[in-house]
């Protein structure tokens, strides 16, 4: 007999319970934010991907809202990180590339929520600088996965590691951390980071008894690479038929290796390399779903299903050799779209669940949802606006479009500034002023350039129009003389960022 994703999810004691609890008691709800790092838009069954097993997702976005036009405005990890942080695009948070966050800034997420009557928490990943800037935290159990291992910190995951399997190497899988290789996980299961954070949330939400609602952040690392799931995760995907990497005429520049290492930015490394990568990392989201699944069962054990603001999202995505590109920092869909479901508790909204929504959003847009959903009489000045009110009905004239943008990153080619509505995009490549454009409604995996294609030039020359306008207030390094300029200098960060200083990860 075939089983259903919906037969998988109904099998779990979260299946059963969430039909069991009352309408939510709490004049203001619990709230949940799961995030995973570097999950593609599209690896959800609920967007449509056919292979792909996310039972416990799906039925969030089922239960709830899924946003199809969602994006990290600056897709690599810090400065996605500091959009979700401060509410803010990234011309005013500072941030235009990867480099060291902030040790401050204005307006903080856990430090508005904590000022709203929360206690805020968080499990994993944060990729704050230092490890144990809390930015508000009440309490943080933190993962950097062996990022950064210093005489002045190692992560609490490590330290449990040690003091469970003292004689084993965290690492003994071999892969890197930007590695495009893939392998099954090579000790334990119960020893993997994701496992980890999983429990270590379970534990959390089991035990917590404090008067005032909680705001838990629970961050996992992979589908980041090393793309190292468990055995049975990787044998779950052995006979799928995974996607082709999909490559467009445009993208042949992009066929020969970055390097002679395994954390190259480009390169056509053959379709059975690909498949071998998509493996783990398909293998690599299906864990965290599970581990998901068990957050969102302990949240029905105890009756606080119905009491809580769930989000799930991630802070970009992973190209996994579409366009002959690895790793993240473009424009183009899987690396700038992410996931990004929404559901809330009973009595919170009177939303009809199960929506779509194609209204352009963004990690700008989760403080302002929060702060919304906290009840909070201090509204600092945000880029973003709340979710709630678009899932409502509510909002007045949504964001026609939104603006993305990533300095220099891996070489200087790669350097852009880009807009989308989700059914078009424009990218302006500032290094030497060269465009693209993109009918992501006909082409939604942007195999054709259409920047060139003379009945495409009105269109190109609305979105260029569009740009010169978002850019202009910037001064002429971005526009002179009503044109775009080419900005082959790195700009690393705006004169927003709140520390104005030379720094790279």
């Amino acid at each position: 007999m075939t089983t259903t994703r919906r037969d998988l999810f109904r099998s779990t004691a979260f299946g059963a319970a969430a039909m069991q609890v009352p309408a939510r008691r709490s004049t203001r709800p619990h709230i949940l934010l799961l995030m995973a790092d570097q999950f593609r838009g599209d690896c959800l069954g609920a967007d449509g991907n056919q292979v792909i097993r996310t039972p416990h997702l799906d039925r969030l976005a089922a239960e709830g809202a899924r946003f199809r036009c969602a994006y990290s405005s600056t897709p690599t990890c810090t400065p996605a990180r500091s959009a979700l942080l401060t509410g803010l695009s990234p011309w005013n948070h500072g941030m235009l590339q990867m480099i060291r966050m902030a040790a401050r800034y204005p307006v903080e997420k856990p430090r508005a929520l904590r000022e709203a009557g929360y206690y805020t928490a968080m499990v994993g990943k944060n990729h704050y600088y230092p490890q144990r800037n809390a930015h508000g935290y009440q309490q943080m159990l933190v993962d950097e996965s062996g990022r950064v291992e210093t005489p002045d910190f190692r992560s609490d995951y490590r330290s449990w590691f040690w003091s469970l399997a003292p004689n084993l190497d965290p690492d003994a899988t071999g892969l890197g951390w930007n590695d495009y290789r893939g392998r099954p996980y090579a000790i334990p299961e119960h020893l993997h980071p994701t496992a980890w954070i999983g429990q270590t949330a379970v534990k959390f939400i089991e035990t917590y008894h404090r008067p005032e609602p909680m705001f838990l952040k629970v961050s996992f690392e992979r589908p980041h690479s090393p793309y190292d799931p468990p055995e049975r995760f990787w044998r779950m995907y052995a006979d799928a038929p995974l996607p082709a990497a999909q490559c467009g005429k445009w993208a042949e520049k992009y066929r020969p290796r970055s390097g002679p290492e395994d954390d190259i930015w480009h390169g056509d490394v053959g379709a059975a390399q690909v498949r071998t990568s998509r493996q783990g990392y398909y293998g690599s989201i299906s864990f965290v779903d599970e581990q998901i699944g068990r957050i969102l069962e302990s949240l029905a054990k105890r009756r606080l299903l119905e009491e809580t603001l769930i989000v799930f999202l991630s802070d970009h995505g992973d190209m996994t050799g579409d366009q002959h590109l690895w790793r993240k920092s473009y424009a183009y869909e899987p690396s700038a779209r992410i996931p990004l479901l929404v559901r809330w508790p009973a009595g919170l909204l009177s939303a009809k669940r199960g929506q779509a929504l194609r209204q352009t959003v963004e990690l700008r847009d989760i403080l302002p949802t929060f702060l919304d959903a906290a009840g909070a009489t201090e509204r600092p000045e945000l880029d973003g606006r709340s979710l709630l009110r678009l899932i409502d009905g509510k909002a007045r004239e949504w964001r026609s479009y939104l603006d993305l943008e990533h300095g220099i990153c891996y070489s200087p080619q790669n350097h852009w500034n880009a807009l989308t509505d989700g059914r078009e995009k424009y990218i302006y490549h500032a290094y030497d002023g060269t465009e693209q454009f993109f009918d992501l409604e006909r082409d939604p995996q942007e195999l054709h350039d259409l920047a060139g294609d003379a009945a495409a030039a009105a269109r190109v020359r609305e979105w260029r129009n569009r740009m010169i306008a978002h850019l202009e207030p910037r001064g002429e390094e971005y526009v002179r003389n009503g044109r775009l300029i080419p900005r082959p200098q790195n700009m690393p960060t705006s004169p927003h960022f709140p520390e104005q200083r030379r720094g790279a990860n």
